[in-house]
């Protein structure tokens, strides 16, 4: 089978397997004489059946979503790859039913954490379709977002070396040629991001960056470098600042979309949190390591004739 085909497989049985965990009872009842459901009583336009079984249009048309998502097209021939494979998995399914695999408490403790999961994640959802996000939250988010993304953004290049004594001995050589550091980036900046573009980073709001380069960066003047290494979580920097200007920032009617999202998330997180307050959630503890056996921590007493060989 090609990886593609397996990709796809994958999906379908993970839809398959989810869809059809809609609540307890249908979950315990994955037997065969539920797979023997007639397709024609099903209310929603079927793709095919499986002894008896439907595969609705929704759930191939949310398989093939899902591959669009990861760049698969969506061709006659894909869909049928992904019939098939449903179609292998629901074949299969039956014949564990029929051996009552659904039967033993593995799976019906799989199956119950599927369906759990299923209602959480129905409830996620349900919950985004409604939430609303007032003005006021809006406009308040916008004020914290202008104030982290103003300021100035710079234009400036890097040299990454591993020890202080590298990046002091590129110091002295840029005090004598500032026009070498685009040579000396590309001959000994570990950064392999800017090393071929003479360390250029292009431009970018310091905030983006590790905090240690950041600050180093504003407070550089146009046209200097850093007299002394700039440490960081990734070796010592030498910085040049080739330009700043102003962040324009977007209008609040261009960043709504983002804002509004965020703030739901931040609003569903505080939800959730609330309802697992709310909750009696009573951990069991592990049970006690069991005490190393008297035997193993005492060493045996020597047998009496050892003693007497002693003697």
């Amino acid at each position: 089978m090609s990886i593609k085909s397996r990709v796809i497989l994958g999906s379908a049985i993970a839809l398959f397997a989810l869809s059809g965990c809609n609540d307890k009872d249908q979950a315990a009842s994955a037997s065969a004489s539920t797979a023997s459901v007639s397709a024609s009583d099903s209310k929603e336009a079927v793709a095919a059946t499986v002894n008896g079984t439907p595969i609705s249009k929704k759930q191939l048309d949310q398989i093939m979503q899902q591959q669009a998502a990861q760049g698969m097209p969506d061709t006659p021939e894909t869909r049928k790859m992904v019939i098939d494979n449903l179609a292998m998995q629901i074949v299969v399914a039956q014949e564990a039913a029929n051996k009552g695999l659904d039967k033993t408490p593995e799976i019906k403790e799989q199956l119950e954490m599927a369906r759990l999961s299923i209602l959480a994640n129905s409830y996620v959802k349900d919950y985004m379709k409604t939430a609303t996000v007032s003005d006021d939250a809006l406009k308040a988010e916008y004020e914290k977002f202008k104030t982290s993304a103003g300021g100035n953004e710079f234009k400036a290049r890097h040299i990454l070396v591993a020890t202080e004594a590298e990046a002091k001995d590129i110091i002295e050589k840029i005090k004598k040629d500032i026009k070498s550091f685009d040579a000396l980036a590309k001959a000994k900046s570990k950064d392999p991001g800017s090393k071929d573009k003479g360390g250029d980073l292009g431009w970018f709001n310091p905030h983006s960056m590790v905090p240690e380069f950041g600050d180093a960066v504003a407070k550089l003047e146009k046209g200097k470098f850093t007299l002394e290494p700039v440490k960081s979580q990734f070796g010592y920097h030498v910085i040049l600042l080739e330009d700043s200007r102003p962040v324009t920032v977007p209008a609040l009617d261009d960043v709504k979309p983002g804002l509004t999202q965020q703030l739901q998330q931040q609003n569903l997180k505080k939800l959730l949190d609330d309802l697992k307050a709310k909750a009696k959630i009573e951990i069991t503890p592990a049970p006690a390591a069991a005490p190393a056996s008297a035997a193993a921590a005492t060493p045996a007493p020597a047998s009496a004739a050892a003693e007497a060989a002693k003697k």
